[in-house]
């Protein structure tokens, strides 16, 4: 279900970017990061269980039950990105469906979200931003999740996202800091999200499988990693599967070891590489994991489509998932953080 009434506005294009191919270049936000990791709350304060240190998806406190004894988990995360489709009410869809990600990610449950939303008020109709709103607390319907109310500012340029808190398990939780060598990793979503975003926006083709892609949710595949045991596990979103899948073997001092083979990618995907329609935030990506990254013979297109910043991407799970293709393992930490075979 598209907008009621199609618009001839072309979203897209009022976005410098698209998606989370907007994110600023992991590299240079390390750098900005680097050294801001807060002093530990005073006594008597919720204790932060995940932040900073490991990048992981989203931050976590605990909350104490009775004696002290701690009884649950608060997961709170934030995330809001330029249009990545023409259509309003899809990218609504899709960009609540990326926030919510993050909690599933951490193997939480999202309980209640606040839409953040910028809008160039003089350019733009209001009644798109409606559209937009429409399709985040749909989809925020369907997890689950109270919506109750948001913050809105005047911009020049659209953008729309979610901040969402949840509540997990302290001794359930998916983090990306406790992979271990020996464990398979499974992709519970095909790649080349970015790259056909990219064609929607410099061409306005439509690709349907990329939008109901980003526009479902990560509940199933978190419930079910959950439930086959698992501890360690990211999403896959704008610093593409290698990017991600770094970060995770950096966190948890292993290596991985990826079968190029064995990852599933969307139709057209390929082509769209080959066609050139490949977004700034892609490049980056590759540039920065290039240093700890063993490519084998993996040829240009393959690791452009590896380095591919994903929109609402899937889970990347240390841990067998039932009908997520298994894409690789975790080994003892090696030179390189990610080996391609």
């Amino acid at each position: 279900m598209h907008s009621p009434t199609r618009t001839p506005v072309r979203l897209t294009r009022f976005a410098h970017g698209g998606g989370c191919a907007c994110k600023i270049p992991p590299g240079e936000l390390e750098d900005v990061l680097a050294g801001l990791s807060g002093p530990v709350p005073a006594a008597g304060d919720t204790s932060l269980l995940v932040g900073l240190a490991t990048g992981d998806d989203a931050a976590v406190v605990t909350l104490p039950g009775e004696g002290g004894a701690t009884s649950q988990a608060v997961v709170s995360t934030a995330d809001f990105f330029t249009p990545v489709v023409d259509d309003p009410y899809d990218w609504g869809r899709i960009a609540a469906a990326n926030a919510l990600s993050d909690v599933y990610a951490m193997g939480g449950r999202p309980i209640v979200a606040v839409n953040l939303l910028a809008w160039p008020r003089d350019v733009l109709p209001f009644e798109l931003a409606r559209e937009v709103l429409r399709g985040g607390r749909e989809i925020a319907a369907e997890a689950g999740c109270h919506v109750g109310g948001g913050h809105s500012v005047d911009d020049p340029e659209p953008k729309y996202g979610m901040a969402v808190t949840g509540l997990a398990d302290p001794d359930r939780l998916l983090r990306n800091d406790t992979g271990r060598p020996g464990v398979p990793l499974s992709l519970t979503k095909p790649l080349g999200l970015g790259v056909l975003n990219n064609r929607h926006k410099a061409t306005g083709e439509r690709f349907e499988q990329a939008v109901a892609t980003m526009a479902a949710l990560n509940r199933d595949a978190s419930a079910a990693a959950l439930a086959a045991g698992a501890v360690c596990a990211t999403d896959v979103t704008g610093f593409g599967l290698l990017g991600h899948l770094h970060k995770l073997a950096r966190a948890s001092g292993v290596t991985a070891v990826l079968d190029t083979a064995a990852v599933p990618y969307l139709d057209g995907a390929r082509e769209a590489v080959r066609d050139g329609y490949v977004s700034g935030g892609t490049r980056r990506n590759l540039d920065w994991v290039t240093p700890f990254t063993d490519f084998g013979t993996a040829d240009d297109d393959t690791r452009l489509l590896l380095a591919d910043a994903q929109t609402s991407g899937g889970l990347l799970v240390a841990g067998e998932v039932p009908g997520a293709p298994v894409v690789g393992e975790l080994v003892p930490k090696g030179t390189h953080s990610v080996v391609l075979r």
